[in-house]
């Protein structure tokens, strides 16, 4: 299965992703800054864990997220848990590669996600959640019509210091609505 965008398209990661790129990728600090994994040292041996225990899962499908022209692998972004009872899921990305920063990259790979979870799946809500001072995320998913409906105040700590999680969500009577902007 292959998600396909204007500058990049999404597959399943597999296991041959599982390499020095992508354990460089999860024990950069300015790459997991924001990440929970930020906490601990990731080893090679870690990564590949985490990556079978993902492929394994059918209720949270994970990305790969690649650029067109070149096929690199710059980024993941998973979609789950998938809860069937309330047609809802989370949704969750990095981009790895500092050289993609900046470019819409993320932008792009949500709106993939997010027409995947809303036509192909059925589900009926995504949500996700970033750092107060991770402006550069909330701005990817409103973007593609996310909308800020929540805060959860002092709710984490990053560099030492307590930090607020804005939370974002998209129901699909508002993408179906057009409420999406470049998704």
């Amino acid at each position: 299965m292959k998600l396909l965008g204007e500058k990049l398209y999404l597959r399943p990661v597999a296991l041959s992703d599982v390499g020095e790129r992508y354990h460089r990728w999860m024990n950069d600090p300015e790459v997991t800054k924001f990440l929970e994994v930020r906490f601990s040292p990731q080893s090679l041996n870690d990564v590949r864990s985490y990556v079978e225990k993902m492929i394994s899962k059918k209720d949270e499908p994970f990305f790969a997220i690649c650029v067109n022209e070149t096929h690199e692998h710059i980024g993941n972004i998973k979609l789950g848990p998938i809860n069937p009872h309330h047609k809802s899921a989370d949704v969750s990305l990095v981009i790895g590669e500092k050289s993609a920063w900046g470019k819409g990259f993320a932008s792009e790979a949500i709106g993939l996600v997010t027409e995947y979870a809303f036509k192909k799946l059925a589900l009926n809500k995504l949500k996700a959640g970033c750092y107060s001072e991770n402006e550069g995320s909330a701005r990817a998913f409103e973007k593609c019509g996310w909308q800020r409906e929540g805060l959860l105040r002092g709710q984490a700590i990053c560099d030492g210091k307590e930090t607020d999680v804005v939370l974002l969500g998209i129901k699909f009577s508002d993408y179906k609505s057009g409420i999406k902007n470049n998704a």
